[in-house]
């Protein structure tokens, strides 16, 4: 989609109301189902983090989206797909600010230059135990992004048609770092499998962009 009818377009989402776990549920594996059920995710007291979705122009015009390749690390989310984001700081004024922070140090965007455009329903993660509160943002100009050296080995650039094309709805056996050959929905985008807590995030972003463009 040309960028400047995506622009043009993106202000109704302030209107809508956010789809949530209807949203979530449609990409959510059916063991971390399982697992929220049981949970009383208050009690087990959860560390806070801002991710950020950022949409901008390409080189061609068309609208595309930041994604990242986490680096392999002894961790739960090693070397999966992810939102640029992380964990909120003492320096940080909220959690728009932790996600538009760490954006900048993860991908090079300058956090001044992106636009928030709306705030998405938060996710719990359990096997990293944190509530992850995830944002829309737009930045007007091609990005010359970098890719943080200790944190993403790689700056995928998704094409917004692309990921609206139910095509790249699949489902996919894997391992993890706690779970051995599991079946999960969903995501492939730019050859790579998206899943569990991203592809629950992006889910809520498809519904909602399905509505304005």
């Amino acid at each position: 989609m040309d960028f400047q009818e995506f622009k043009d377009r993106i202000p109704k989402l302030k209107k809508l109301p956010l789809p949530g776990e209807e949203a979530h549920y449609k990409l959510i594996p059916a063991t971390r189902l399982d697992e929220l059920s049981l949970l009383d995710i208050e009690k087990r007291n959860p560390l806070k983090a801002g991710v950020m979705a950022v949409f901008y122009p390409g080189e061609d015009g068309h609208t595309r989206l930041v994604l990242i390749l986490r680096r392999t690390y002894q961790g739960v989310h090693s070397n999966q797909i992810g939102f640029p984001g992380g964990r909120v700081e003492t320096s940080d004024r909220d959690l728009v600010h932790t996600a538009l922070r760490e954006t900048e140090e993860e991908v090079g965007i300058p956090q001044s230059e992106i636009k928030v455009v709306k705030e998405l329903t938060k996710l719990y993660i359990p096997p990293s135990n944190f509530w992850v509160h995830p944002f829309m943002g737009m930045l007007e100009y091609t990005p010359k992004m970098v890719p943080q050296e200790s944190e993403v080995e790689r700056i995928l650039e998704v094409n917004l048609e692309h990921f609206l094309d139910n095509k790249c709805l699949v489902n996919q056996t894997l391992s993890t770092s706690y779970a051995k050959n599991i079946e999960v929905p969903a995501f492939r985008l730019n050859d790579q499998i998206v899943w569990g807590a991203t592809a629950m995030m992006l889910s809520e972003i498809k519904v909602l962009l399905e509505k304005v463009l």
